[in-house]
């Protein structure tokens, strides 16, 4: 039985433009395709995304299982639920998904209303009543440039962290502080060219470096030159963060 916890917490109207601008991108899925992510039909508009996507889910998935142990996992920003729920077919898991997107995971509970270790909170991370020091891992999939302070959401996270846990970053795009202001301009003329200006105010571009103050490590760096070389088609790195000692 899946545990729905949806309290009447909004952020701001962050939670209307991004759901307008999601059926704007026909990124708005049936149940019955959501329950099949991150396979999708090959016509879709966003197929090569997916499998990206998949790649990546496919990689922390194996990571995780290598562990061995029981795990309690946090996803932060899970959106309609599908992440969360291939999370929760892995043996000794029981997964906890958190969003402010009412409507989407609306949807990841109809959908996956069968996964017993599998539970939603409808709240922000930051205000969400979580225990401290009660997860195994925390996961940000495509999620983290949607906090306007990398600090305080990692720092946030870190808290939820148990002492031999990891914060796991993927599918997330992460930039040179050089190329943090293009990447900027690029984000607004996008929005303004799909009619939704107003979304560039509560999309946010990370720094790689600003990871550098946490316990970090990247275990996956599109930019190395053994990908290059390897020609991986990953555009995204995977990282991973742990407790200071």
């Amino acid at each position: 039985m899946i545990e729905s916890i949806l309290t009447e917490k909004n952020t701001d109207n962050f939670e209307e433009h991004y759901h307008n601008v999601r059926l704007s991108e026909q990124r708005i899925y049936s149940n019955q395709q959501i329950a099949k992510l991150p396979d999708i039909e090959a016509e879709h508009v966003h197929a090569h995304e997916w499998l990206v996507r998949k790649k990546s889910t496919e990689q922390l998935i194996q990571l995780l299982k290598k562990k061995k142990t029981k795990l309690n996992i946090l996803e932060v920003g899970c959106g309609n639920g599908w992440l969360s729920a291939k999370l929760a077919n892995i043996e000794n898991t029981t997964v906890t998904g958190v969003d402010v997107n009412r409507i989407e995971l609306m949807q990841a509970v109809t959908t996956f209303q069968k996964k017993n270790n599998l539970h939603f909170i409808y709240n922000d991370i930051r205000n969400a009543e979580l225990k401290s020091h009660a997860y195994d891992i925390i996961i940000f999939a495509a999620s983290l440039q949607y906090f306007s302070s990398l600090l305080e959401i990692i720092t946030k996270a870190l808290l939820l962290l148990n002492e031999d846990g990891e914060i796991h970053i993927i599918d997330t795009p992460l930039y040179d502080k050089n190329e943090i202001d293009n990447a900027a301009t690029r984000t607004k003329n996008y929005y303004i060219s799909i009619g939704f200006e107003e979304m560039s105010s509560y999309y946010f571009h990370h720094s790689l470096a600003d990871l550098h103050q946490f316990n970090s490590k990247i275990i996956y760096n599109p930019k190395n030159i053994f990908s290059k070389l390897k020609k991986i088609n990953q555009p995204f790195y995977h990282i991973i963060i742990k407790q200071k000692r």
